[in-house]
């Protein structure tokens, strides 16, 4: 096992359809968990965070044609490159939201391959958190990503004594929960992404072989 110090990438896919959005209030506060966990191990965090409903139409598009815009390749690019990944989506019909599965859907196969994947979930009723069971943790799982042990799920009283956009919830216990359920799935990201080395992207550009032995080979040829 390794503990190599440094920099990591963290991507966050964020998927409310509204602005503010809970789902990006929790996915903020899950990427600070991690920063503030990776930074006690003697790392650095570098985070980018991906509003999927900002590239909503570019998704559809990538659907339909097979081709990204520059956009939306770059937020993939970006998936594809972190040590670490927060994935976060609201639930609709008792399932993630179309537009989060989409965005995976597009995403190039193997860029999630043995990354470490931290799944939460924003729904109106706590009969919702189901969905990190019975559909996040099983499409990740199907991606070859290494889905963390602790999914965060947060509900309207979750949020109490939390600011969202301009609105201050009531305040009661709830809000302790939540952070102490975030506080530990950031622990387990940031032990995870600080114990493996970080993720080398291969330059599509490079050449895999030098030019002496690419004239080597037409000669025999």
């Amino acid at each position: 096992m390794t503990t190599s110090t440094g920099r990591r990438r963290l991507a966050v896919v964020t998927a409310g359809v509204r602005q503010p959005s809970t789902s990006r209030l929790l996915a903020d506060q899950l990427a600070a968990a991690v920063r503030d966990e990776l930074a006690g191990l003697g790392g650095q965090l570098e985070t980018t965070v991906i509003e999927v409903r900002d590239h909503a139409h570019e998704v559809v598009d990538n659907t339909l044609t097979g081709f990204p815009a520059p956009a939306l390749k770059q937020a993939l690019d970006a998936v594809a490159a972190a040590d670490g990944l927060v994935a976060v989506s609201p639930v609709f019909n008792a399932a993630y939201s179309g537009l989060f599965k989409a965005f995976f859907d597009v995403l190039p196969e193997g860029a999630l391959y043995d990354k470490p994947v931290l799944v939460g979930a924003t729904g109106g009723t706590a009969r919702h958190s189901l969905t990190l069971e019975h559909a996040l943790r099983p499409m990740f799982a199907y991606l070859r990503a290494v889905v963390l042990p602790t999914a965060v799920f947060a509900g309207p009283e979750d949020w109490a004594g939390e600011k969202v956009g301009d609105q201050d919830a009531d305040s009661s216990g709830q809000a302790g929960a939540l952070r102490g359920r975030i506080s530990r799935a950031g622990r387990e990201l940031a032990a995870e992404m600080h114990r493996r080395e970080p993720v080398r992207v291969a330059d599509p550009f490079a050449l895999t072989t030098d030019f002496e032995q690419l004239r080597m080979n037409s000669k025999r040829g």
